[in-house]
């Protein structure tokens, strides 16, 4: 018996669904009566033109709508109220497969990004430290091994350069939730 009452309430959700898209059909046939019955000027018909554009555009942004998608999941609402904004969400907004993934590519992108700036960093840092560098740009000497050799003010930028290399090469390889 419950089964049969989700199938009937599923049922009215989807003819509510149906007297909404007529009610916007309707509205729509006005407006193009609307349109054919006045009488605009270039400049009138540019900005309407933007405005419908506008809301369109907005309506169809896949990445707004992922994000919003990912609030209203990660939110602290009732688990009803959750699935009904979902709803909402997915049947008020086209929503495929090639949308999510090309935000999953762009993400990925970043993330190989990162790791090659981090890799390019930590090479700058070892090459700093392996070259030798001239002796104005050595700077001074913090700590001495020999009278001739030690550790530079030079060496210890190399490694803070290296440090900050491993840190991104490893916060991007880290698959961290953002909330």
């Amino acid at each position: 018996m419950p089964d049969k009452n989700k199938i009937s309430d599923a049922l009215e959700q989807f003819r509510k669904l149906e007297a909404g898209d007529a009610q916007l059909a309707g509205k729509l046939d006005e407006f193009m009566e609307l349109l054919r019955s006045s009488e605009l000027d270039s400049e009138n018909i540019k900005g309407i033109r933007k405005r419908i554009n506008d809301e369109l555009d907005q309506k169809m942004s896949s990445s707004e709508l992922i994000e919003e998608l990912k609030e209203v999941s990660l939110s602290d609402i009732g688990k009803m109220d959750q699935l009904d904004r979902l709803e909402t969400l997915l049947n008020n907004n086209d929503l495929d497969s090639r949308t999510a993934g090309g935000q999953r590519w762009s993400q990925r992108a970043g993330k190989i990004l990162k790791v090659i700036i981090g890799f390019l960093f930590i090479t700058l840092g070892f090459a700093m430290i392996i070259m030798p560098a001239p002796p104005y740009f050595e700077m001074f000497t913090i700590f001495y091994f020999s009278p001739d050799d030690g550790v530079t003010l030079m060496d210890l930028i190399s490694l803070t350069i290296i440090a900050i290399g491993t840190f991104l090469v490893i916060r991007s390889l880290i698959n961290e939730k953002k909330v």
